[in-house]
């Protein structure tokens, strides 16, 4: 049997996003969204596409891969899974991609309707991504829109330079 201890360690554990577990009631997921989106502004899919084409932004698709190969790619995004986002954006971690150059990177995240990309800006925000955000509809807004896509699976492109202010 336990003295009480192990409660009270439990009991006092501090959540990385809401303070601690405790004191706060549970929330939906809708209005946890909108709570971690009031903290950023999203990027439609045109503004996404200015920026990535002028080096100001890089693209980072976390759709997993049936919806990939289902619906295709957008040329020069970088792919990387959920599960792994946070390793390969963290600029000072040992598994960062090659483009994952500074804190101050423009990140633009893209899941495949806009709901799980906005769950990650704010993991990555609290890496210290300060510029991290997402794409408003996801890849179907960017489909929609007429924008490029691609069904071609190879070799990926080499990494767009993305400069940082």
């Amino acid at each position: 049997m336990s003295d009480g201890g192990e409660q009270q360690a439990v009991g006092s554990f501090r959540s990385p996003v809401g303070g601690n577990s405790t004191a706060e009631p549970p929330v939906g997921i809708d209005e946890f969204l909108e709570r971690v989106r009031a903290g950023y502004e999203r990027i439609k899919p045109q503004e996404a596409y200015e920026a990535f084409q002028g080096g100001e932004a890089l693209l980072v698709d976390i759709r997993y891969a049936a919806l990939r190969e289902r619906d295709g790619l957008i040329p020069g995004a970088l792919v990387v899974e959920r599960n792994e986002l946070e390793w390969r954006l963290d600029p000072q971690g040992s598994h960062r991609a090659p483009e994952a150059t500074s804190h101050d990177v423009r990140v633009v995240v893209i899941c495949n309707e806009g709901y799980a990309s906005s769950l990650a800006v704010e993991s990555l925000r609290r890496l210290g991504l300060r510029r991290a955000t997402d794409l408003v509809g996801g890849f179907q807004a960017w489909r929609a829109e007429g924008l490029p896509v691609t069904t071609e699976v190879g070799p990926p492109p080499p990494p767009r330079a993305v400069h940082s202010p």
